[in-house]
Formats: C-alpha cells, structure tokens, sequence
C-alpha cells in the first residue's frame, strides 16, 4: 500500500509538468487532522511561512513549537519531511487546502491526512465543561494484550483549555494539548514520528477513556484523581543481572569501525551510555538535553555514547536516519548501531544480555571512571513534564560531579 501511494506521489509531482506554484499556497495559520480508528480525528496547529523562497512549517503542540524545513512543492503535490523523524506527509494541495497522509514506511503505516488554511482552534466545544481536570491523576492503561501499565496524568486547566502530559515507567506522552467539552476531555499531539489522541468520559474523580496512536492501535485507559500517587523510582527498573559485574558492547559507527567501553578513548572517563533510537520522540528530548549539558560542561573526563536500536529495514536506512539526528541536534558524541529492522526490546536485550531486560527506550547507564556501572535510569521525563524534568536536570547534574569528582 505504502510503495502504491509513493509512485502515485513521484509520477504526479516529479514527472509532471515542472511549473512550481509555491506562491498557491497560503501563507499563515492552518489546522491539520489526521484520521485515526473509530472515526476519530487527531487535529493539530500549524503556521506556514516563507524563508528565502522556502517554506517553513511550524507545529504547536502546547507549549512545543516543533520546526519543519524539508518541504518540497511541484505542481500540485507536496512532500513535508520530517525535521528528524523517518516519517512524512505526502499529498496534493490548493491555496487553502492539504490532502494526502502521513507515511511511516518502515512499519508500513499510512494515516489519512487533511489540512485547511484559517486560524482556528485545535478542538471546537458545543458545552461549557463541566469539570477541571487540572491536578494528578493515577492511570492505568490496558493494551489489546491485557498487560495493563500504570502512568501519571499531570494536567492543568485554564478555563476549558488543558495542557499536560501522561508520565509512564518509561517515558512520558510529550506535549498534550486540548479541551474539557461538557463531560468529554479530549487532546492530542502530533510530533513528527507520534501521533497521540486521547478521549475520556470526565467527572470531578474520574477519566474513562480511549488512547490512540495513529491508525494502528488503541488502549483503553481509567484514571482517579490522586495528588499523592507515585511512578516506581526510574533507577530501579533496569539492572546488571546477576553474574555481571560491568556493561559491555561492540557496535559500529558510522565508518564501520566496531566501539566498545573497554577502547582507550572511554578509560578512565566517567560515561554516560544512551540507549535510544532515532524515532523515539523521548529519545530526542534526552538527545537534546545531553547535546546541552555537553556544550555547557565541557570536561574531557565524562564521556557519552549511544547505542541505536532502529526500526528501518536496512543498515543503510538506519545510519542515515542517525546521521540525520546527528546533523539536526548537532550531536557530536558517538551514536552505534546497535540493531536494524527492528525495535523490539526482547531483541535488544539479545544484544544486552547483561541486562535483566531493555525496558524502556531510552534507558541511560552512568559508569565511574573505574567502569562500575553506578546507576541505570529508566525512560526519560522530557520537559512536557515540568518541575519533574527540571528535578531531573538537577539529580543528572548533580550526579555526574560526583563521578567526575572521584
């Protein structure tokens, strides 16, 4: 389906006429939906400007501008790639309008996708609401194995409008943006590699309601108000098994050159190893974060490495899409391919078996400068989180001074 819908796209835009219309579409504010199950649409925000003759796409998601510069136009089709994600919008377009969808072609997903040209909210209300959902909310999540996952809902509510973000064992759900209409809550976000809308029945304790991710999934999920709940300690989830005393690896780079923890570069340095992959949205934010703390805490003792785990199906697709995060954030730590084809996490700990299980993309392991693994911390709390993120800026900072202190 995916291959169909690219060479309908090459031969209408590239083998067409060759008369570019870039002036037919509007510049300004836009509202997209994409459609996902149930009859359901994810909309979201966003503004078209020109710069230096070339578009330039700004995506809001709450208090996130997302920047996107790869758009191409020819006739009356448009490619928008993604900043950083493998994922694309491919379709036809009029002055004030978009049609086409939203292609992840490694996983064969193809979501519907439309946008009109206006300013206009990202969800409309018929009623006034009836609650305000702003507070804690414990959370559990039931996906179609009945496995059920335990989250934190952080929200805070202006009038019917609410911001927030579900805070998981193992990552958070990034910028939500949305509405309470009457009874109903509804948010989404759309960040370039997820597309996540959330529907819920409201009352002044309760959340009951539907978790979708695009067009492919979709869990149920309860919520009770509970100012006092907890996530597990993220530094307890993930550890050596017993029988292994340090973490070791051999992957290449991008020369092909296999990198382990034991080369002359890393001994003696206290390292941060990240164990992440390119479409992983909380992976990015983590990426970001350590690109600054590198650039601001410039010490030729402490050391950061990531390992790759990448969906694309071949090598070749894979360490393109790394140097494509490399060159985007500015990366200039090494990043490895640990593993192709796919993300599953019970492959991954085939790659690292010292590991009583890869839990969480990302997951970061702290080694002194001895080599002794001193702490692995599960998952990321991106800045969607608030104070958890800055207190988590303050407890890494805090903690890689005392190793390089050693």
């Amino acid at each position: 389906m995916v291959k169909k819908i690219i060479l309908v796209f090459v031969f209408i835009g590239f083998f067409g006429c060759e008369t570019v219309k870039k002036d037919q579409l509007k510049q300004g504010s836009w509202l997209a939906h994409l459609e996902v199950m149930d009859g359901e649409k994810l909309p979201f925000n966003f503004n078209l400007s020109k710069v230096d003759e070339s578009f330039v796409m700004e995506v809001y998601n709450a208090d996130e501008v997302i920047t996107i510069n790869d758009i191409e136009i020819k006739q009356d089709s448009i490619y928008i790639r993604m900043s950083v994600f493998e994922g694309y919008i491919a379709g036809t377009y009029t002055q004030e309008s978009v049609e086409g969808s939203y292609i992840k072609e490694s996983l064969d997903r193809v979501v519907p996708f439309k946008a009109a040209y206006g300013a206009a909210p990202r969800f409309t209300s018929a009623h006034p609401g009836t609650q305000d959902i702003s507070g804690i909310w414990e959370t559990e999540f039931i996906p179609d194995d009945d496995d059920p996952y335990i989250a934190k809902g952080i929200f805070t509510q202006n009038k019917q409008l609410v911001k927030g973000t579900f805070r998981t064992t193992t990552g958070d759900y990034r910028y939500l943006e949305g509405i309470v209409d009457g009874d109903s809550l509804k948010l989404s976000t759309f960040d370039g590699a997820h597309a996540f809308l959330f529907t819920a029945r409201v009352t002044d304790s309760t959340l009951n309601g539907a978790f979708y991710s695009g067009n492919h999934s979709k869990e149920i999920f309860t919520a009770v108000r509970n100012e006092d709940f907890e996530l597990p300690d993220e530094t307890t989830l993930t550890y050596l098994k017993d029988g292994y005393d340090t973490f070791e690896f051999s992957f290449p780079n991008e020369a092909g050159e296999l990198i382990s923890l034991g080369d002359p570069e890393f001994q003696g340095k206290a390292t941060v190893v990240q164990i992440m992959g390119t479409w992983c949205p909380n992976c990015l934010d983590e990426s970001k974060f350590l690109v600054d703390y590198l650039k601001k805490n410039n010490n030729p003792n402490l050391k950061v490495i990531a390992l790759a785990f990448e969906y694309a199906r071949t090598k070749e697709g894979a360490f393109k899409g790394i140097q494509r995060l490399k060159d985007r954030l500015g990366v200039e730590y090494p990043v490895l391919l640990a593993q192709y084809g796919t993300s599953n996490k019970s492959k991954a700990n085939e790659k690292l078996p010292m590991l009583n299980h890869v839990l969480s993309y990302p997951t970061t392991i702290f080694i002194d400068k001895k080599g002794k693994v001193r702490k692995i911390h599960t998952g990321f709390n991106g800045p969607a989180t608030g104070d958890k993120y800055l207190e988590f800026k303050l407890e890494f900072d805090t903690f890689i001074k005392e190793l390089l202190d050693e």
